[in-house]
């Protein structure tokens, strides 16, 4: 009885001793501290708690990408959509991260202006200007003298290198279907029907930018899923021409390692799918939830998930191993607590 007693005391510091390990980066290795790490998040309501910018600036990242609803704004009044920007700038911690590290992204709807809104949206122009302006972008950027926000930059280290790719999900999405399912809000399009995603010059742009073979890691970010695709509300699969398009793409790209990143949804999960013709699979890693999450909501089906559903306050981490070329994704929230991590080798 007392070596059994012994066995479960020898268990519970054992599994005590894995969270600590999972919540202190302090005591990741050498070669740890030697990956690039790049942290990725969205759904940030500027009016809410904000508890994870501290343990953001824990993973100290080499980069910080910010995925969609950047703010809640919702509003065709510029000076208010301003206003709910200088609220994030406004907190010390948002600060202080960014005086470590370069900050980017995209958008998503809320932060576009109004919900699930895409190509008719008036106000689009102004809302990029302003979002340009909150990701202090310089006067001299493509981004200022042309329709979108899209968008990529090579960043080199003395391992490897990385390509991010930040996709406009919304200034060129045409309209979505609206469902008579009382559980979805919008279903898929016909065979030929929903136009785009992307827009022809965003589409064309980025068929350029897959040729590029410079690149260890291919980072693509976009707003909403692209791999999930059996749930009622935005996704790439509302689209299901686009879908085609982009997996041709990815397929017959000269870029390596290509990966996803999206928002959108209020959860956080990790959906990984087989590529044809590569040696790799293909990750769409979503983090989203910043401030609020829907845990009350069900949880669809997603045959590509290879994680829990984490519906509590969430961000993302990418750990780029440019030796073993693996990244690691980890999915993290307050305290720094890891709620899920997932390793895949390119």
């Amino acid at each position: 009885m007392k070596y059994l007693v012994f066995l479960m005391l020898i268990s519970l510091c054992t599994s005590c001793s894995s969270v600590q390990r999972n919540t202190d980066l302090s005591s990741r290795n050498n070669d740890e501290n030697d990956l690039y790490r790049m942290v990725f998040a969205s759904c940030n309501d500027q009016d809410r708690a904000q508890p994870l910018w501290q343990p953001i600036i824990a993973n100290s990242p080499n980069l910080f990408v910010w995925g969609g609803d950047n703010v809640y704004a919702d509003t065709s009044n510029m000076e208010r959509m301003k206003a709910d920007y200088d609220k994030v700038w406004s907190n010390i911690d948002y600060q202080a991260l960014s005086k470590m590290t370069e900050i980017t992204g995209t958008w998503d709807d809320h932060d576009y202006g109004k919900n699930d809104a895409g190509v008719e949206w008036k106000h689009k122009g102004a809302a990029k200007n302003i979002l340009l302006d909150f990701l202090k972008v310089p006067e001299t950027d493509e981004r200022r003298s042309r329709e979108g926000v899209y968008t990529s930059k090579l960043y080199s280290t003395d391992q490897g290198s990385i390509k991010l790719i930040l996709l406009d999900t919304r200034t060129f999405r045409d309209a979505l279907k609206k469902s008579d399912n009382p559980d979805w809000r919008y279903e898929p399009w016909g065979p030929g029907e929903g136009g785009s995603v992307l827009g022809i010059k965003q589409w064309e742009w980025l068929e350029t930018e897959l040729q590029d073979e410079v690149a260890d890691f291919t980072v693509i970010v976009t707003s909403i899923q692209f791999l999930s695709d059996r749930h009622g509300w935005e996704k790439w699969a509302n689209h299901p021409d686009e879908v085609v398009k982009m997996n041709q793409l990815i397929q017959n790209a000269k870029a390596k390692n290509i990966l996803l990143l999206s928002g959108d949804r209020h959860m956080a999960e990790i959906s990984v799918k087989p590529l044809q013709g590569k040696n790799y699979s293909l990750v769409d890693f979503t983090s989203s939830g910043m401030t609020h999450t829907w845990i009350t909501n069900a949880t669809e089906e997603n045959p590509y998930r290879v994680s829990n559903v984490v519906k509590r306050l969430n961000f993302g981490v990418l750990l780029f191993d440019f030796k073993k070329r693996q990244v690691t994704f980890e999915i993290r929230g307050e305290d720094n607590f890891l709620y899920e991590q997932y390793m895949q080798q390119y």
